[in-house]
């Protein structure tokens, strides 16, 4: 494929830069309102079935994760996010841009995955009011 179809596909469906496939599970966590319809969407073409909710009760490939500022402390929720996945899995952090209510420094987003023991591996703009940050979740000891 080129890179011109590859662009064009990143137009049609932002979510094919945030890497998810076929078959994976993908559990959201923090719908509401105000969460972009056409990435979620998207990721659910991708990935061929509907997002899990966090009543789901196995593990997931994938975690979504919605944060706000007003949702709390976001080391918290991403430390329950973690137990929510399959060894290997990548949490997906989505919050607000710069500018928009709930908006979080880059640095807290920084030290709440440091504290939570996540690794940043990824940060992209994934819709016209959310940033993404992808993290992953350490390797068990076995």
């Amino acid at each position: 494929m080129s890179a011109t179809a590859d662009h064009a596909e990143e137009r049609t469906n932002p979510a094919g830069r945030l890497g998810f496939e076929p078959g994976q599970v993908v559990q959201e966590i923090g719908y509401d309102d105000d969460v972009d319809h056409d990435l979620r969407e998207g990721i659910e073409s991708l990935i061929g079935q509907d997002l899990v909710d966090e009543d789901y009760d196995d593990v997931a490939d994938v975690v979504l994760l919605w944060f706000r500022d007003e949702d709390g402390d976001l080391t918290d929720a991403l430390v329950d996010a973690i137990g929510l996945l399959d060894e290997g899995g990548d949490i997906w952090l989505l919050t607000p841009k710069t500018g928009r209510d709930g908006y979080i420094e880059p640095s807290d987003i920084q030290d709440a995955s440091q504290t939570a023991g996540l690794s940043q591996t990824k940060s992209i703009s994934v819709a016209k009011d959310w940033s993404g940050t992808r993290l992953s979740a350490p390797k068990s000891k076995r």
